[in-house]
């Protein structure tokens, strides 16, 4: 017969319980932490805070995970591919060619919602949870960043930001490597703010390849504990920004 740890459930407002409660691996859903809560921002920024984030399908309740080990990118370990570099550079130098911060969060995450993740049918981008996220950018911890070409926003992605901690969420593309540019501008934003970390959440091969890494659990809320505490940066993206990652990789 199989046991399954307990899970907690969460009524509005209450507070979560330590991540190292967390389901262990063996567990049905390693890194599971707790159901129920809210969606609202004050609870949305708490959880972020504390290394915990909501993923969930349709018709489920609301879950809340802290996986271990954590999967992150350092921006000083961003390998940019020889490929990708050519592309940035040509990029960089067309005036058609630019990124922009939170000028289409809307619309960047409502393509995040419509292009699954490989092997997975539907999405976790779920109504309820673009509705969050639109609160949350509001509000000023949500942002967008996108890739535009010829005055069309080809690819991009939305995170959470709280002090000087990033917290990545999704990212879509309508053109080749236009995901990967907003990645690289990201990575190149956050080495011009003092930027630790960027969290992707869970290992995956294509983050990987981009020189994420797993660090265990407790490693990531220490740096959580530091830069949450910190002033966030202004969300805007400088051209000179490019500089972080072009001259330096």
């Amino acid at each position: 017969m199989e046991i399954r740890p307990s899970l907690p459930w969460l009524e509005p407002g209450e507070a979560f319980p330590h991540p190292n409660l967390a389901w262990p691996d063996g567990s049905p859903a390693p890194g599971l932490l707790a159901a129920g809560a809210t969606l609202d921002s004050p609870t949305l920024c708490m959880a972020y805070s504390q290394g915990i984030f909501p993923w969930y399908s349709a018709g489920q309740p609301h879950l809340w995970w802290s996986p271990d080990p954590r999967m992150v990118l350092i921006p000083d370990a961003f390998r940019l591919h020889r490929s990708l570099r050519k592309t940035l550079q040509k990029f960089v130098r067309s005036p058609d060619c630019d990124i922009r911060f939170n000028t289409a969060f809307d619309a960047v995450i409502s393509a995040c919602a419509s292009s699954p993740r490989a092997g997975q049918n539907g999405t976790w981008i779920v109504p309820e949870m673009i509705q969050a996220y639109r609160q949350l950018h509001h509000d000023g911890f949500a942002h967008s960043v996108e890739t535009w070409i010829g005055g069309e926003l080809v690819g991009g992605l939305y995170c959470v930001n709280i002090g000087k901690a990033v917290f990545g969420e999704s990212m879509f593309a309508r053109r080749t490597d236009a995901s990967k540019l907003a990645l690289a501008a990201l990575v190149a934003f956050a080495r011009s703010h003092g930027l630790e970390c960027i969290d992707c959440q869970q290992n995956t091969r294509h983050l990987a390849s981009f020189g994420a890494q797993e660090i265990p659990r407790s490693a990531f809320l220490q740096i959580l504990s530091k830069s949450t505490r910190l002033t966030a940066p202004c969300w805007e993206f400088k051209p000179l920004y490019w500089s972080q990652v072009l001259d330096t990789f």
